[in-house]
């Protein structure tokens, strides 16, 4: 779990990151000063949890969130730490999952970061499954013509579990062998998406049809299991990117590259 705290009190910070410190299910946690610095954060990173103070100096808890939503930016679960009881109501409209009063306890904080945190990871892998796209909706696979031990084999990208990234070549992982391809794995990632691939990594590509489980780790990432048992850990860079599908599965013109790739073997 990755938490930010935006807080404009010195002593405020400094508990909340007593209680996060103590906390083995914390992975990483920063902190900012007042918004404008909270936006800057927030542009660069990700977070699970924002423990969010409402009455700052230059802009609100509350027009942060709004800030936020206009911005198009990922929003985590939201604990408002806050001496002032009567924005409560103000509060819960903003996907709010629980309300501090100042002066807190590390008790009363702890449970309100539990529940963030369960809340995180259930958003987290429903991101996932919405991404997962649906196999009625790809175009039939075409087969890809690649060169192994002087022979070019035709390949069909359904079969292919896993694409990985080595050195200057990647593999092709099926399920009983695996051939290697000189080519950049974003090349092969633009021409695979069509056909049901996420990345996972900027390393790896997995084939959402071999998917059988989403695993959420405590750290605030997850892992997906493959057909066969084969675990993968989604890394927090690639996160965001699972929750934008393909817009045009059925791209003639992906098709067209692929085929042009049967017809003169280019992928060597």
């Amino acid at each position: 779990m990755r938490v930010l705290i935006v807080d404009d009190e010195p002593l405020a910070q400094t508990a909340l990151a007593n209680v996060l410190s103590a906390r083995s299910d914390v992975e990483h946690f920063d902190s900012a000063n007042d918004t404008v610095e909270a936006l800057e954060k927030l542009a660069t990173d990700s977070y699970d949890v924002l423990l969010l103070d409402i009455n700052m100096l230059d802009l609100s808890g509350t027009e942060l969130v709004d800030q936020l939503r206009k911005r198009h930016f990922p929003l985590p679960s939201i604990v408002f730490v806050t001496a002032h009881v009567e924005h409560a109501i103000a509060a819960f409209e903003k996907h709010t999952v629980d309300y501090e009063l100042k002066p807190f306890s590390n008790e009363s904080i702890g449970e309100a970061l539990d529940r963030a945190s369960r809340r995180a990871k259930g958003e987290r892998a429903a991101k996932l499954i919405e991404a997962l796209p649906q196999l009625q909706s790809r175009p039939p696979y075409p087969r890809i013509a690649i060169k192994a031990k002087g022979r070019i084999l035709l390949i069909n990208p359904g079969d292919v579990v896993v694409v990985r990234a080595e050195g200057n070549y990647v593999s092709l992982q099926r399920e009983s062998d695996s051939y290697l391809l000189r080519e950049s794995i974003s090349v092969v990632a633009e021409k695979l998406k069509p056909y049901g691939f996420i990345r996972i990594h900027r390393s790896a590509l997995v084939n959402t049809s071999f998917v059988v489980e989403i695993k959420p780790y405590p750290t605030g990432k997850y892992g997906l299991r493959v057909k066969g048992g084969k675990e993968y850990a989604v890394t927090r860079g690639y996160k965001r990117r699972t929750s934008n599908p393909s817009r045009n599965s059925g791209s003639v013109a992906v098709s067209s590259l692929w085929n042009s790739h049967l017809l003169d073997a280019a992928w060597t």
